[in-house]
């Protein structure tokens, strides 16, 4: 009986409070492995002269886009930085262009007081030197950085055949391409509130469903939809 009450004793001794875990879920998530965050950015514009004082078509469109980014989410100034060091006439097509970005500029609601103009030198005259436009902005990215491969996958060994895992670079780059479409990276911390609803609608539809009708809108060949108000 002696022995007995040791060995019982003995063997509630090892007895421990652990929390088991399991291991598979991190960090070979994609999720925590290559992470969403908030990181300050800067937003870039290249405008070609491409006329005497004059913005193309495509390049004022592209400009007016660029500007309503800027109020929007721009922080601090808008930089126009002009190329310095390219032939005469480059240099004369740039000021023009330049020009015409300000008065651009004022017309979509930039004050001149957030404009700052500067120069660039011009890596080759012979080449096209555009008038450049920057400001920064809040951007979402991915933490850690892509292409990387700790482990040759073309090489097994057999831990890693035993362990079963995602290679490290698995899923980065999708991560990224979905952080650099992302317009509003404050979509990624809160969801946006709820827009005005249309009254009229709603009222139809409930009279609609009061009167056990279906209040579901009825789309025609052409296309076109017919909504039946609850008059008819």
């Amino acid at each position: 009986m002696a022995v007995l009450a040791l060995l019982v004793a003995s063997l509630g001794a090892c007895k421990s409070d652990r929390v088991d875990t399991t291991g598979s879920i991190y960090p070979y998530d994609v999720r925590a492995r290559h992470p969403f965050v908030l990181a300050e950015g800067s937003r870039t514009l290249d405008i070609f002269p491409t006329g005497p004082g004059h913005l193309d078509p495509r390049q004022s469109a592209d400009l007016d886009a660029f500007l309503l980014e800027y109020r929007r989410y721009g922080r601090g100034q808008l930089a126009i930085d002009l190329p310095r060091g390219a032939s005469p006439v480059v240099g004369a097509a740039a000021e023009r262009t330049g020009a015409a970005i300000r008065r651009a500029a004022a017309e979509n609601g930039v004050p001149n007081g957030a404009i700052a103009m500067a120069g660039y030198a011009a890596a080759d005259p012979s080449l096209a030197s555009p008038v450049r436009l920057s400001f920064q902005h809040m951007e979402a990215k991915v933490a850690s950085a892509c292409g990387l491969w700790p482990q040759d996958l073309g090489v097994s060994t057999p831990a890693s055949n035993l362990r079963n895992e995602p290679s490290w670079n698995l899923g980065c780059a999708t991560r990224s391409n979905i952080a650099a479409q992302i317009a509003d990276p404050v979509d990624l911390v809160r969801g946006r509130p709820e827009g005005r609803i249309d009254t009229v609608r709603r009222t139809q539809v409930i009279d609609k469903l009061r009167q056990s009708k279906d209040p579901s809108t009825k789309w025609n060949q052409d296309g076109k939809a017919e909504v039946k108000t609850s008059s008819q």
